[in-house]
């Protein structure tokens, strides 16, 4: 059986350079846990955790009939309910949705099976109740390639605004993360994350 890898399938989406540049994205389906909370918390661990769970559940049940894939990267959306810039909200007020991308032959029916099933195995992740199916389309995006420790993310995306603000673009939905390393294995010099900002041209009139 062959296994279906997203992130060769799709290279324009899991792939990003170290210059700020203008993409399209269409829509694609999800899994995703919503929550709030610093990300170095136990209750950020434990959403991850029943994210992925209820991700290899799916792969799962998709290989029993004979679609078999590779469960890819992780990825983030962040915001806060503020006024005030986000590095100026205490991280426990942060805001984040979790998403691991699935196949296209993944419906909401089949992952709500998977899910079902994966409770029942893994009835000491609780969280998994509060894992969701959707899709999503972002459209334009700005994106970057982040190298290193995620202190140092906001310069890079300064660059990212300052590429936007020079051809009249402005952000219109969420910070997007994609964590493509493995931080167990790799020092925080080399983690690498594709930053991604929906974008829509600047109003002018």
């Amino acid at each position: 059986m062959d296994k279906l890898d997203l992130v060769r399938t799709y290279r324009t989406y899991y792939k990003a350079g170290t210059e700020p540049e203008l993409v399209g994205f269409g829509e694609a389906p999800y899994l995703t846990i919503a929550g709030q909370g610093d990300p170095n918390s136990e209750r950020f661990a434990r959403a991850a955790a029943a994210l992925y769970a209820t991700a290899y559940g799916v792969k799962a049940h998709g290989k029993a009939q004979g679609t078999d894939f590779a469960v890819p990267k992780l990825e983030g959306l962040w915001w806060v309910e503020s006024d005030r810039p986000a590095l100026e909200v205490p991280r426990h007020e942060w805001r984040w949705k979790l998403l691991i991308r699935m196949p296209g032959f993944v419906n909401g029916a089949m992952a709500a099976e998977a899910k079902e099933q994966t409770a029942l195995k893994k009835k000491e992740l609780a969280d998994i109740a509060r894992v969701a199916f959707e899709t999503m389309a972002e459209g334009l995006c700005v994106q970057m390639l982040h190298i290193g420790p995620y202190e140092t993310e906001p310069e890079t995306a300064e660059r990212m605004h300052a590429y936007m603000e020079a051809r009249g673009l402005v952000q219109n939905g969420l910070h997007h993360e994609i964590y493509l390393t493995d931080l167990r294995k790799t020092p925080a010099s080399g983690w690498k994350t594709i930053v991604r900002f929906p974008v829509e041209q600047r109003d002018l009139s």
